[in-house]
């Protein structure tokens, strides 16, 4: 149509050309499933309540691992030889929570500094009592006491600090109960998650023994259920035949810092590999610690840097994992999704 007035050409929608409009594109195909996919969870699950366990016993190395010289020294980016040791242990704790904050700020800290067995038990079974059916991650630091022990056994300290003291594996799934996630940087980790299994198997046989003792009924009214492997998660630092890395330039506590400052780790490995190259031939390890901005804020470079990070991994794990897995540790848990991410 021609509009006289404004000599200008009008179209209408009979004038426009259509397209899909063959026959079969009208039809619907039964043939045809189509198969709907989504990013989100309905059910979400929050980690309430977490447990830093802590076992330095700053300025005595343990006896079964012998150390470069120099070695990693750096606990939460701190040295812990530049304090005494009680002001040390407890920096290092503070670190390590606020590093934890940054990715679950609501979440219920406690930090338990050389422990006992004992404080350790109270620390897990009221975290566990206040969480009820929610999430409770329990990080374990052993780089002051020796390695794990074949009998599925993790060390802390007597009150003295003059022994060290075995934490067994089946007591502390006990205390913790499902669902739960577990992060354990020490040497030889592997072998915690190995006796986290059989220890998990020996708590679902026992449970179905008792309640056949005492009678379906009676089993199921009174017996708490056992801590179910399915609903833990165990992130470890090594296998069960590592050691942890001891070079000077990285942190004594490497994987930690992995989870919890990861962009941190990335940039200061980033340059340390290319210190000899031409990618970023200027930039050197103490430029890392001026980047401006927070990682929260988009608008800034350490938050542009977050966010370019979060698309990646959020990627190579949609891209490698199985939707059901996806979406159990990337979608279902703020904290857990965070560490995973950090863990790529």
């Amino acid at each position: 149509e021609v509009d006289e007035e404004d000599d200008e050409l009008v179209f209408t929608f009979d004038d426009l050309p259509l397209v899909f409009s063959c026959p079969r594109h009208w039809q619907a195909d039964p043939a045809v499933d189509m198969i709907m996919q989504t990013w989100r969870m309905r059910e979400r699950m929050k980690t309430v309540s977490v447990a830093l366990v802590i076992c330095l016993n700053v300025g005595v190395d343990p006896p079964d691992v012998t150390k470069t010289q120099p070695c990693a020294r750096q606990e939460c980016w701190v040295d812990p030889l530049s304090l005494n040791p009680q002001r040390a242990l407890e920096t290092i704790g503070g670190n390590l929570q606020r590093q934890y904050e940054r990715w679950q700020p609501r979440a219920r800290y406690r930090q338990s500094l050389d422990p006992t067995v004992e404080e350790v038990r109270r620390l897990a079974t009221g975290l566990r009592r206040s969480a009820r059916e929610e999430r409770v991650l329990f990080h374990y630091n052993g780089h002051g006491v020796p390695r794990p022990t074949a009998n599925g056994e993790i060390w802390v300290f007597n009150r003295s600090y003059t022994q060290y003291i075995p934490l067994s594996i089946y007591d502390l799934q006990s205390w913790m109960g499902s669902p739960s996630i577990y992060v354990y940087d020490c040497n030889n980790a592997g072998i915690i998650v190995d006796s986290f299994k059989n220890f998990a198997e020996q708590h679902e046989r026992e449970y179905v023994e008792q309640v056949r003792a005492g009678g379906p009924q009676a089993g199921a009214a009174e017996l708490p259920p056992p801590p179910s492997l399915r609903n833990c998660i165990q992130l470890a630092a090594c296998s069960k035949d590592q050691l942890l890395p001891m070079n000077p330039d990285l942190p004594a506590d490497l994987f930690t810092a992995c989870l919890t400052t990861p962009i941190k780790v990335a940039l200061r490995w980033f340059v340390m590999k290319n210190d000899l190259g031409h990618l970023a031939p200027q930039v050197k390890l103490e430029h890392l610690e001026k980047i401006p901005g927070q990682f929260g804020d988009r608008r800034t470079m350490l938050g542009e840097l977050n966010w370019i990070f979060t698309a990646i991994t959020d990627t190579i794990a949609w891209n490698t994992l199985p939707r059901d897995t996806f979406q159990k540790l990337f979608r279902q848990d703020l904290l857990v999704a965070s560490l995973f991410r950090n863990f790529l």
